[in-house]
């Protein structure tokens, strides 16, 4: 769990990941900082408010170009592709004339080298005057320091061309680069983004506009057509249409009435409508999506804390091999020392690893982008990579491959027993209850005289047990109500059954039926195409019925009438023996223990319950079944980038380092092939966000 204390900002000007890792190790190293974190991927700093002054002071000394934003201020202009500097335009005309004299055979030696030095200052002087800044700070091998002594040897031995090229062409490599960043994570942060909105507080005959996190549980909020509902609430007042789209999916409007629960995130089409706050703003539905996208910007792959580690001693690595090479090759070859020292100087700079540690974040950051984009909300990025290693998923019934809304088929009445009698004392025992059977139970009796209970005991899987002085009401499973020493009679029909009985009399049993959900066939026959070996489908109804289901759907390993405690041993009997990953897809209260034993849990947070979802790594917003087959594919296509980029940068690294020392490379070719690199590395991430299937 994220530490309290901490903010989000928005963090802007640092283009480089090996930058913004030295930026956030320098402030871990400070007192009260020890819980700060850079995401370069996302462009945002996490850190205790309370030090703001000495982030901003760490900042102007390492990062003097970065700015420092709160996520609560306009974000638009930072996520714009930045511009190219006028100065970087100019020293293209200036070095393109130079190079059209000299090609015309116009031989004017001081104006040449004029237009060239120009040149080389204008494209060059932010990068010399960076390399100086970091050698005052004791920070000697870097890229900038590189590309100064490349540059500044080049005008040494008189190639003032190749001098200004090198310049010239790091300085547009790394415009594009910032700038193929920057549409990355604009990108990314649309796929996720949530408005806050504010709150129409009513107050009296007032209604004031107010922060919604200042508003109290039972206050009543007020929505007028076109308003964005910014907290949860139950409808007091009016009737309306409104779009759930943002945290449902559904592009169909609802209807909303007196009564009906609208969560944060709806927005109202055309009546007003006045709500009850039943949920503070920090426990809203939008605060509860916005927590697992902070989660899943903090939680990193393996992939890329192997490469936090990679960057960290491959440059002094490759420092070491660069002395050697200039020191043995002027030994073994019959090259000069200056020729020697330029080879190696053309090995430093092909060798940056920016392609890898700006590609590999922002390829997961991409996926966790395109899930959200699907409704599918992830707790980090690991849980990407961990997809892309599960071969069972295990399927709980109710409520996530049927619709777990129960129509009321039979009512079957025992003992001289009416049915309404039945009907009204099972829907008096149950109203309490959460679980769909009881709801379905309670819904399908209507209204019903209120009872005043003593006491009421859920017993999870069971049943219920109500009592006060005049009665004692058992409702449940035919197993609980034999245990307690009442004789049931067997159903007859296929079905899920709630047995009652009152003061130890059996009243009867009620026949209720749920319905599979739209496209569950096709979702089982996509995740065996997804490469999904084994499918399971675990759950407390009756065998029969279990089976039945499990038939329909070409599911064949299916466990049958488990209390909560009997689906973690049927699970852990799945996964024991198992190299690769189990997944479970659950959506209610008892499904939570065996959401977090598996290696991957999912829930449905469309009809799922607060503790399914905050148990599970992935949650999705609908209740469609097509989100699972399509989130397994992203996580496989993400990795497939991921992989992609790995080898494709390493493979152009070594291809340039070996051109470089056989000395067929020249000092701009290294430069370009090591932004060039990067900039195709960072655009091959953004296929995750439009290549993927909806």
């Amino acid at each position: 769990m994220a530490n309290p204390q901490v903010s989000k900002y928005e963090l802007s000007g640092i283009d480089c990941a090996n930058c913004a890792r030295e930026v956030e190790q320098k402030l871990r190293d400070r007192p009260g900082l020890g819980d700060s974190r850079i995401d370069f991927a996302a462009g945002t700093i996490t850190f205790d408010p309370r030090y703001e002054t000495t982030v901003r002071e760490v900042l102007a000394v390492l990062e003097p170009g970065s700015t420092l934003r709160s996520l609560g201020t306009p974000q638009g202009a930072t996520l714009e592709p930045p511009a190219f500097p006028l100065r970087t335009l100019a020293a293209a005309g200036l070095f393109a004339t130079a190079l059209t004299i000299n090609g015309l055979g116009i031989h004017f030696a001081s104006f040449e080298w004029g237009l060239f030095l120009t040149a080389y200052l204008l494209a060059g002087y932010p990068v010399v005057l960076g390399a100086v800044r970091n050698l005052l700070r004791g920070k000697v091998i870097d890229e900038l320091f590189l590309m100064s002594i490349a540059s500044i040897g080049a005008l040494a031995i008189g190639e003032a061309a190749e001098a200004v090229g090198v310049m010239l062409f790091y300085a547009v490599g790394d415009g594009l680069q910032a700038r193929a960043v920057a549409k990355s994570r604009r990108a990314i942060n649309d796929a996720m983004a949530l408005r806050e909105g504010v709150a129409r507080l009513v107050d009296g005959d007032l209604v004031r506009e107010v922060p919604p996190q200042t508003v109290a549980v039972g206050s009543i909020v007020e929505l007028q057509p076109g308003d964005y509902a910014s907290l949860d609430g139950t409808v007091v007042d009016g009737e309306s249409w409104m779009d759930t789209s943002t945290m449902t999916g559904e592009s169909v409007p609802r209807r909303f009435a007196v009564g009906d629960e609208v969560l944060a995130g709806y927005v109202n089409d055309d009546g007003r409508l006045r709500l009850r706050v039943t949920r503070p703003a920090e426990d809203s539905a939008v605060a509860r999506v916005k927590r697992l996208l902070d989660q899943a910007s903090e939680r990193k792959s393996p992939t890329e804390r192997i490469f936090s580690k990679f960057a960290a001693v491959y440059t002094p690595i490759v420092v070491a091999l660069a002395l050697l090479l200039a020191i043995a090759l002027p030994i073994v070859t019959d090259l000069s020392i200056a020729q020697s020292a330029y080879r190696a100087m053309i090995l430093l700079v092909i060798s940056c690893p920016c392609a890898l540690v700006v590609s590999v974040p922002l390829s997961y950051f991409a996926g966790i982008g395109r899930a959200s984009r699907q409704r599918t909300l992830l707790r980090g990025s690991d849980v990407l990579d961990g997809l892309t290693k599960v071969d069972t998923i295990v399927f709980d019934k109710t409520g996530t491959l049927t619709e777990g809304k129960f129509l009321l088929r039979q009512i079957v009445p025992h003992h001289n027993t009416t049915e309404h009698t039945l009907a009204s004392v099972a829907a008096q025992a149950l109203q309490e209850s959460r679980h769909p059977l009881a709801r379905s139970v309670v819904e399908a009796a209507g209204q019903q005289p209120a009872v005043q209970w003593d006491d009421v005991t859920e017993f999870k899987g069971r049943g219920v047990l109500a009592e006060n002085q005049h009665q004692r009401v058992l409702a449940g499973s035919a197993t609980w109500l034999r245990e307690r020493g009442i004789a049931v009679a067997d159903p007859q029909g296929d079905g899920s059954v709630v047995h009652v009985a009152q003061n130890d009399v059996y009243l009867g049993h009620l026949l209720l039926s749920d319905r599979v959900k739209n496209g569950a066939v096709q979702m089982i026959a996509a995740l065996r195409r997804a490469g999904i070996r084994r499918i399971a489908l675990l759950t407390g109804d009756r065998s029969q019925r279990a089976r039945h289901l499990a038939e329909s759907l070409g599911i064949s390993d299916v466990r049958s009438e488990l209390l909560p405690e009997g689906k973690m041993v049927a699970l852990e009997d799945i996964m024991h023996g198992s190299h690769a990953k189990t997944s479970f897809v659950g959506d209610g209260m008892n499904d939570a223990p065996v959401i977090i034993r598996s290696d991957v849990g999912m829930a449905m947070g469309g009809s799922g319950t607060d503790l399914a979802i905050e148990a599970a790594d992935v949650v999705f917003m609908d209740d469609r079944l097509q989100r699972i087959p399509q989130l397994i594919q992203t996580a496989q296509f993400t990795r497939r980038i991921v992989i992609g980029n790995i080898v494709f940068a390493l493979a152009m690294k070594v291809g340039f380092m070996v051109l470089g020392v056989e000395g067929s490379l020249p000092m701009w070719g290294a430069v370009v092939g090591d932004v060039g690199v990067a900039l195709l590395a960072v655009l091959n991430t953004l296929r995750i966000l439009h290549n993927v299937q909806d």
